[in-house]
């Protein structure tokens, strides 16, 4: 049996869960949010608690076992919690704005970058004078959320020498010495 397959999943107070044709749909107080789930394995929901199930020890449903329950359990947490990320930009001249639901960039490049944000993302820059700008994201879905700072964070991904980039706010970044290091 999964370890985590097996767990069940408890639904907090304000959180609706529905199964329907092998779709998990979850609704509450932050939004709502679905799942299809394979036709292998069942998915139960009562008295405020969600089982998940296999049918037998297949190689693939053992697989999607633990998949679709970790699935449903950041759905449940998304929906009644919500996940936060704080990106933070290191160097001199980077900036971060935002109109609307696009995000501008000055990264250090000729020109800047602009991102357009998926309106289930809620965003919150902050630039305070001698410190780095930051930039607060917010959303029930975690696998959207992970995908929109993974972008972000590509347009200048941290580099080991001085440490300037786009990083995740208390990521520590590995450091290189530099050239003089080498020379005696």
């Amino acid at each position: 049996m999964s370890r985590i397959g097996k767990q069940p999943i408890n639904i907090p107070a304000g959180v609706t869960v529905t199964v329907k044709d092998n779709t998990v749909t979850v609704s509450g107080p932050k939004g709502s949010l679905s799942q299809d789930i394979n036709p292998n394995i069942e998915v139960k929901a009562k008295d405020g608690i969600i089982f998940v199930s296999r049918p037998d020890d297949e190689k693939q449903n053992r697989a999607m076992h633990g998949l679709y329950r970790s699935l449903i359990q950041n759905m449940v947490t998304g929906v009644s919690e919500g996940y936060k990320k704080t990106l933070e930009l290191v160097g001199v001249g980077y900036r971060v704005s935002i109109q609307g639901n696009v995000l501008e960039f000055a990264l250090g490049y000729t020109h800047n970058i602009f991102l357009s944000l998926p309106s289930e993302i809620k965003v919150e820059t902050k630039s305070e004078r001698n410190q780095n700008p930051i930039v607060n994201l917010e959303s029930c879905d975690k696998q959207l959320i992970g995908q929109v700072c993974a972008k972000i964070r590509s347009f200048r991904k941290p580099e080991p020498y001085k440490g300037k980039g786009v990083k995740f706010a208390g990521e520590v970044i590995r450091r290189k010495a530099g050239k003089s290091a080498g020379k005696k």
